[in-house]
């Protein structure tokens, strides 16, 4: 169902949201960022946010992790489409290289840290869309493909 003018006919479109991010990695350690803001303020997530008009997803994904995690990033690769149709999103998260350890807290981040893989602190992840990205990421670190996942249902090509 949308919204049309009965008049003129005119149709108003109301599209989901894109969010961008990377899972940033740096010597097979992945970096999380405490939320200082709402939602989920105080658990941990993947440096992610809404995309900008005029920006690539590329360009948006890295600002997100400048502004949350004041990292410079080497994109890689698109690691998965997420897609939470229940609030109308679509999360594109890239699976990126941090060339060097530099990154620091910024007002949407209290707490931004480097994880080995087995001290991932699941209980605390904020979103699906995060606990998605790295159970990929973690089963198949070298894939090639783009993983796909919603939060009802989660699947890889």
């Amino acid at each position: 169902m949308r919204i049309v003018c009965e008049p003129c006919g005119y149709i108003h479109y109301q599209n989901p949201r894109i969010i961008v991010g990377a899972l940033v990695v740096y010597q097979h350690q992945v970096l999380l960022c405490k939320r200082a803001i709402e939602p989920r303020q105080h658990l941990w997530n993947l440096p992610a946010g809404f995309m900008e008009n005029h920006e690539t997803a590329e360009e948006g994904a890295a600002r997100e992790v400048e502004e949350e995690a004041l990292a410079h990033i080497r994109i890689r690769k698109l690691h998965c489409v997420f897609s939470v149709p229940s609030v109308n999103q679509v999360y594109l998260i890239y699976l990126a290289d941090l060339p060097d350890p530099s990154y620091g807290i910024t007002p949407e981040s209290s707490e931004v840290k480097l994880f080995d893989v087995a001290d991932i602190p699941w209980d605390t992840i904020a979103f699906t869309s995060t606990a998605f990205a790295l159970e990929q990421y973690i089963r198949q670190p070298d894939f090639s493909g783009v993983h796909l996942g919603t939060d009802e249902i989660r699947f890889t090509p």
